[in-house]
């Protein structure tokens, strides 16, 4: 018997040797994760396909939270009114959208996704918004219609020194580049001093030009990986670096994660991870995450409570990365900032300046290129080589047809060349100090006027969050529209200010914000309900409301007219 038993033992204590240094590291890394489906990509995946889709028809659209029947014959009037106000001021831009979106998906996409699901077919009915515009002039654009409004888009990040400046910088990129003409492999002579000051804005080494801020992404993690011959790379739960299937999976992407690690943001768990895993070759941070840690990109299609929270520590957020510093340095893991987004609009030395943490690598883009499209990935020598001399088969191979376009070059000139204005670096002096002061202004009228929404920011980078428990806080947007505010199609969750905004630009703003808040309320769609209406008593509502459409209940085919109708 003990002949027999022994070699079980020792093969049962073996197994354990081997498998609890996996089962430890395992958990580990889930302890690591944000709790919730933010924080676990496979989970968020299977729930996305399990969702059912579903439209309110008009009584529930307007009765979503149980109003009182008089409440809802005045939103029928506002949303009514408000409708009509939309469509007399913006027949040609309207019409010119409709045009595009026919033939265009990502019209389609973005019109979809303006509101949640189930209010979007009968707002795309009664809220016709018009997107064509045709001239942009200070902090202003311009429809087709010639009414003009002020620009919180941002152009995605884009218009950090305003419009007017990008033209400049397009017209004299082109000029600089005109006898050269679109000659592509070889340079325009304007290459060599773009390198040489994004190498003195980064404190890098090397440079690499790409066409996209998602493609200059692919390109660092690509190197990084290369050189550490390790698989995985780390990103923080939320944070976006473009749309390719390693940095965003989850929802919106149809593989699942493979060679991904998504942490908790400012959490000591994920610095755990870092120096116990030896798989691990990059470490992403997209600094936009420090306005809201853990939580993705917020976008009013996702705005079905008033849970949304916002709020920026700059003390915490650098201590944050230079404990991450400190970590990537011990167990050599390469540190990339992400900065395509916020690259040149938090100080002129980018985030890294801003926080006072040197990265292995840094990507820029948006900005970079003067109003044209650009990436540029920046990083120490050893990292960015493409080759190792003792295994010349052995390259890391990256490519593409319009890298270091002249034209782009010639533009990326002319910006950085604005970048060294007085005018411009005058922009900068007491930046924080100034928008922080601007967003204090707004949220003191706001609560003055008892109005349940706020700002918060990082600099010129706004969310607008919510008081009171509502469904309908994603109509904001639309009352903003009404008061000459032009937002992207994520509506409230972002506004993006160029620095030219002078104090009477932003009072202007201010004004027509208040403004549209107090229509809303007019028009009844924030009002005082029970004690107990909490966020989560309207999420376990809208839980019941998704199995009840889950199980028992097909959308209804009028639904489905409505939404081939329209287009949705």
């Amino acid at each position: 018997m003990d002949a027999f038993t022994s070699p079980l033992t020792a093969l049962a204590l073996a197994a354990l040797v081997v498998l609890l240094p996996r089962a430890k590291r395992r958990l580990e890394l889930s302890l690591a994760k944000q709790p919730g489906l933010a924080g676990h990509s496979r989970w968020a995946q299977r729930v996305a396909r399990w969702l059912p889709g579903y439209s309110y028809d008009d009584a529930p659209f307007f009765n979503a939270d149980a109003a009182p029947a008089e409440l809802v014959a005045q939103r029928r009037a506002g949303l009514t009114a408000l409708g009509q106000r939309l469509a007399a001021r913006h027949p040609l831009s309207i019409a010119a959208t409709a045009d595009v979106r026919a033939g265009l998906a990502d019209a389609q996409f973005t019109r979809r996704y303006r509101v949640p699901f189930q209010f979007s077919a009968l707002v795309s009915e009664r809220l016709p918004l018009g997107n064509v515009v045709q001239a942009s002039q200070g902090v202003q654009v311009q429809d087709l219609d010639g009414q003009w409004f002020y620009d919180l888009t941002g152009s995605y990040g884009v218009n950090v020194l305003g419009y007017d400046a990008y033209k400049h910088c397009i017209a004299e990129g082109a000029r600089r580049a005109e006898a050269l003409g679109p000659v592509l492999g070889s340079y325009h002579p304007c290459v060599l001093d773009n390198v040489r000051r994004l190498k003195a804005i980064s404190g890098l080494d090397e440079v690499s030009f790409h066409m996209s801020g998602t493609e200059a992404v692919m390109q660092a993690v690509r190197l990084a990986r290369y050189h550490t011959r390790r698989r995985y790379l780390v990103r923080f739960c939320g944070a976006y670096h473009g749309w390719w299937e390693d940095v965003q999976p989850g929802p919106g992407n149809p593989l699942p994660p493979r060679e991904t690690y998504t942490l908790s943001d400012m959490n000591p768990r994920s610095l755990h991870v870092l120096r116990t895993r030896t798989d691990i070759a990059c470490v992403l941070i997209n600094p936009l995450q420090a306005l809201h840690p853990n939580s993705p990109a917020p976008g009013d299609s996702s705005l079905v409570d008033s849970s949304r929270r916002a709020g920026f520590d700059r003390a915490a957020y650098t201590a944050w990365l230079q404990q991450l510093r400190e970590v990537c340095t011990e167990r050599g893991i390469v540190l990339i900032f992400d900065e395509v987004f916020v690259g040149f609009r938090l100080a002129p030395g980018g985030a890294q300046a801003y926080f006072g943490v040197q990265a292995d690598m840094v990507t820029y883009g948006k900005t970079l290129g003067g109003g044209l499209p650009v990436g540029v990935v920046c990083g120490r020598a050893a990292l960015m080589r493409r080759f190792r001399p003792e295994r010349p088969a052995d390259i890391c191979f990256a490519r593409g047809t319009f890298n270091a376009h002249p034209y782009v070059m010639a533009s990326m000139a002319a910006f950085l060349d604005q970048m060294e204005r007085p005018e411009v670096r005058a922009l900068y002096d007491g930046l924080d100090e100034r928008w922080n002061a601007r967003a204090a202004q707004l949220n003191a009228r706001l609560e003055a006027a008892d109005l349940p929404v706020r700002v918060a920011n990082l600099s010129s980078i706004w969310t607008v969050i919510y008081t009171h428990p509502s469904r309908y806080n994603w109509l904001l947007q639309f009352y903003l529209r009404d008061q000459g505010l032009l937002l992207s199609w994520v509506g409230s969750g972002r506004f993006i200010f160029s620095l030219n905004y002078t104090d009477d630009d932003f009072a202007a703003v201010a004004d027509r914000f208040v403004a549209a808040a107090h229509a809303m309320r007019h028009d009844g769609w924030w009002w005082t309900q029970p004690a107990t209406v909490s966020n989560r008593t309207i999420r376990r509502e809208l839980l019941r409301e998704v199995l009840a459409q889950r199980l028992y209940s097909p959308v209804h085919s009028s639904q489905q007219n409505r939404e081939r109708q329209h287009g949705l």
